[in-house]
């Protein structure tokens, strides 16, 4: 009967949440770990600037700094700077292998780039703020353009990517988003909000981004959204060039068709039809 009463007490209690009893150090920890990998992956920096980032006292971070970099998870030069560490790529890097858009991508970028050999092609997708780059295909011919390989991030807010990226994610993030500062990466960059907005509106009207010297001065870029089979942006495929292609003439057209037909395809891929989003249509 005793054990029985206890039962029935016990059924009485209310379950802690999760987070809020003895495991809660455990997970804040982790928590304050993953939102330091993910601020160094934006800009290595000092562990002051983390500190300070990330509203948590030097004594705080400087526990879990000391454990990630043992780890390797992390690495600290002789300037104090950190930035992400080898394992963290090794965990990161798993993410491609079996990866089916990049595997459906794989055999058609070469096509791609027969059409525009000059054109550096990326596959992009959304990671919160930032447009990252999934895969990167050097141009065939032409001047390198810098910045363009992996590691190369970029806010949403800022080249066509990352503008597709932004203008079919959901209203409630976009209106998140453009309520923080908007950094700009050159004078081209678009930081106004109510800017940003119209931008985002012609790009959903027309199916494409088209920026030019907003990431770089001699930089211009193509993007065009890529659909899965419930009509959502799940990436962006985007064709970078020198700025001095983006004539809006023959050359502008031809790389906006390849980009376009290629973003296309991969929704077909995907599970997308035209009976659902029209666009392409």
């Amino acid at each position: 009967m005793a054990k029985a009463e206890k039962s029935a007490g016990s059924a009485g209690k209310k379950k802690p949440e999760f987070g809020t009893g003895d495991d809660a150090p455990t997970l804040q920890g982790v928590a304050r770990a993953l939102r330091l990998m993910q601020l160094l992956a934006e800009k290595p920096m000092r562990a002051t600037v983390a500190a300070e980032t990330l509203g948590v006292s030097w004594a705080t971070l400087h526990r879990t700094l000391t454990q990630l970099v043992d780890d390797e998870f992390i690495e600290k030069d002789a300037t104090g700077t950190l930035r992400i560490g080898r394992r963290t790529w090794l965990l990161g890097s798993t993410y491609l292998v079996g990866h089916r858009l990049l595997d459906l991508a794989m055999p058609l970028i070469p096509q791609a780039v027969e059409l525009s050999p000059k054109t550096v092609f990326q596959l992009v997708e959304r990671s919160e703020g930032t447009a990252v780059v999934l895969y990167s295909h050097e141009a065939k011919s032409g001047e390198m353009i810098t910045r363009t390989t992996y590691g190369h991030n970029f806010p949403l807010h800022t080249g066509s990517k990352g503008l597709v990226l932004l203008a079919f994610s959901t209203p409630e993030f976009i209106d998140s988003y453009l309520q923080k500062e908007l950094i700009a990466l050159t004078s081209n960059t678009i930081t106004d909000a109510d800017l940003v907005r119209k931008e985002l509106e012609k790009i959903r009207l027309q199916g494409y981004a088209r920026t030019m010297g907003d990431v770089q001065p001699f930089t211009g870029s193509i993007s065009a959204p890529i659909f899965d089979a419930n009509g959502e942006v799940i990436a962006a495929f985007c064709g970078i060039v020198g700025r001095a292609m983006l004539d809006e003439g023959p050359q502008e057209a031809a790389l906006i068709d390849n980009v376009t037909r290629l973003a296309q395809s991969l929704s077909l891929g995907m599970g997308w039809t035209p009976m659902r989003n029209p666009r392409y249509s």
